[in-house]
This record gives C-alpha cells, sequence and structure tokens, in this order.
C-alpha cells in the first residue's frame, strides 16, 4: 500500500482492492474507529481526498489519494524523560520497545517518571512531535521483552481492539521450575483477584477466561525452558497458569517460584502484529536475556 506522512496527515493512496469503498466504509468497517474521534474529524473537516473536502459515503475513485488527520498535536501519555530505549520496531503508527526487568511498563501515580512509556515519549518527541503515545498492552515490572506503543489515538484503537481480538501473538519464553511431563498443551482456566493478597490473582470459577498454550524447548537439571502464547491477557496470566500445573516461574516467591533467582524468568520474545494502516504483517522479536541464555542452549 502506498503511504507516507505529511507533517500531521496521514495519506494513502487507494488501492485497486477497495474500488468502490466509500470514506465511511473504511473508517467505521476496515479500521472500525471510535465513533467520538471520527465525529471530531467530520465536524472540523479535516479528511481530504486528493486535497478537497469530499462527502464520506461517496465512492473513492482507485488511485486517488486519502488524507487522514492521525498526527494531531495532543499530550503525551507520560512525561518524556532522557533515555535511549531500545526500539525493535518502529512506523509512523506504532513502537515495538524492549523493555528491561526491573523497569515498570508505565507509571502507576503521579510524578513517577522511570518508566518505559517515559523514554518513549523522550524518544518519540526528538522527532519534534507531540503526541498522545500510550502503551496497548503492559508487562510486570520483573518481566523483559516485547511492549507495543501506539504513536496517536485512532492507532490505540485500532490496536486495543486487535489485541482483544486476539489476532497480535505474543510469544513469551518462561523458566519453569522441575521437569514437565507433557512436551506441550493448553492450559484454560479462568484467572481472578486473590482476596487474600492486593497484588496476586489466582484461578477462580469467577473469574475471566484464560488461555495459555505452552510448549517445552528444553529440559535441563530442575527447569524447563517452556514457551508460552496468550490466546488472552490476563495480568499475571503466565505465572499463575504454570504454577496452577505445579511448574512456577524459576524466581517467581508470589507463585511459589524457587528462589535460585532474585526475580521471575518470564521474557516476552516476540511480537506480531497486523498493521491495517500500511497493510502490513509486523514481526519484532526480543533478545533472550543473558541469563536463560546460560541455562538452556537451545536460545544460544
Amino acid at each position: 500500500m502506498n503511504t507516507l506522512r505529511q507533517g500531521s496527515l496521514f495519506s494513502l493512496q487507494i488501492p485497486s482492492e477497495w474500488n468502490g469503498m466509500t470514506i465511511e466504509e473504511l473508517f467505521f468497517t476496515i479500521w472500525k474507529l471510535p465513533k467520538k474521534l471520527l465525529h471530531r474529524w467530520r465536524m472540523d473537516n479535516l479528511v481530504k481526498l486528493d486535497g478537497k473536502s469530499v462527502n464520506w459515503r461517496m465512492p473513492m475513485p482507485v488511485g486517488s489519494r486519502l488524507s487522514v488527520p492521525f498526527f494531531q498535536t495532543a499530550p503525551f501519555g507520560a512525561e518524556p524523560v532522557y533515555s535511549e530505549p531500545s526500539i525493535l520496531y518502529e512506523d509512523d503508527h506504532m513502537i515495538i520497545a524492549d523493555k528491561p526487568a526491573g523497569m515498570k511498563t508505565h507509571p502507576n501515580e503521579a510524578g513517577e517518571t522511570n518508566t518505559l512509556l517515559n523514554e518513549i515519549c523522550y524518544h518519540v518527541s526528538l522527532s519534534g512531535d507531540t503526541l498522545p503515545v500510550r502503551h496497548v498492552h503492559r508487562l510486570d515490572e520483573w518481566t523483559s521483552g516485547a511492549v507495543l506503543f501506539a504513536k496517536h489515538e485512532a492507532a490505540y484503537a485500532v490496536f486495543s481492539r486487535l489485541l482483544e481480538e486476539k489476532t497480535i501473538y505474543r510469544t513469551y519464553y518462561a523458566v519453569v521450575d522441575g521437569r514437565l511431563k507433557k512436551n506441550s498443551g493448553t492450559i484454560k482456566a479462568p484467572i481472578g483477584k486473590d482476596r487474600h493478597h492486593p497484588s496476586r490473582r489466582r484461578i477462580s470459577p469467577s473469574g475471566q477466561n484464560a488461555v495459555t498454550h505452552f510448549k517445552v524447548m528444553e529440559k535441563k537439571d530442575v527447569f524447563s525452558l517452556v514457551e508460552c502464547r496468550l490466546e488472552t491477557g490476563r495480568t499475571h496470566q503466565i505465572r499463575v497458569h504454570l504454577a496452577s500445573i505445579g511448574h512456577p516461574i524459576a524466581g517467581d516467591s508470589l507463585y511459589g517460584g524457587s528462589s535460585t533467582f532474585d526475580y521471575q524468568l518470564l521474557h516476552a520474545a516476540k511480537l506480531t502484529v497486523p498493521n491495517p494502516f500500511t497493510n502490513d504483517l509486523v514481526s519484532a522479536e526480543s533478545p533472550v536475556p543473558i541469563l536463560i541464555k546460560e541455562l538452556f542452549s537451545s536460545t544460544q
């Protein structure tokens, strides 16, 4: 798809497969953008076709150029703080960044600035932009790996929906205690809050549906290296599910993991994200942490 950015506008050339499609169909049916956002664009007459105002219900000619006001100035999602985050992938709509263990994904309280979102906002500010950058999902403080950020309001809405629709794939590596008997399987167990602990989750019949697919990559000594793919994204999902089958993540004291390591060995290894704005399938991989590489040969 022929796309480019022109200041605050995202411009794309209408492809042949969109022949006869209207702007309304693209916005409401294909991209499924928020009605409030679209109402603002329509009232302010911000959407153009070949540089001119157009009826949103008229078909867009193949080869014409649609301009959409994605990049309007708006406050950052967090205060920009100087740093050099590790960027795994970036385009006009998203950033996939590599979060180190021990760093929060985003601020949880006023005045908190030592998070990955603060660093990403600073990174975006270097290009001269002030955009409503936000995290689409999060990782626990001591979980490392790939995190997806949206660079504008429409991107946040679309990527959040794709996450709910399970079309964004997330692959994790977990070092667990013990040697699993089954080399692969699926854990389907609802997860809810633990009323006896403010931050812990537990398997609960009244909890939210949660599905984790796992595959054993390697077994060594008293540990197993497990690849996990999330079908849902509940808080602490992998940690709770692996503990529920008797193999908590090594170092995860909250869920009964051994104390061999100072924190849970859980790593978000890969993100695969469809980008409907460019018709691309983006895949980004986070380097395996040295501690896990030293334990297992399959990660070398």
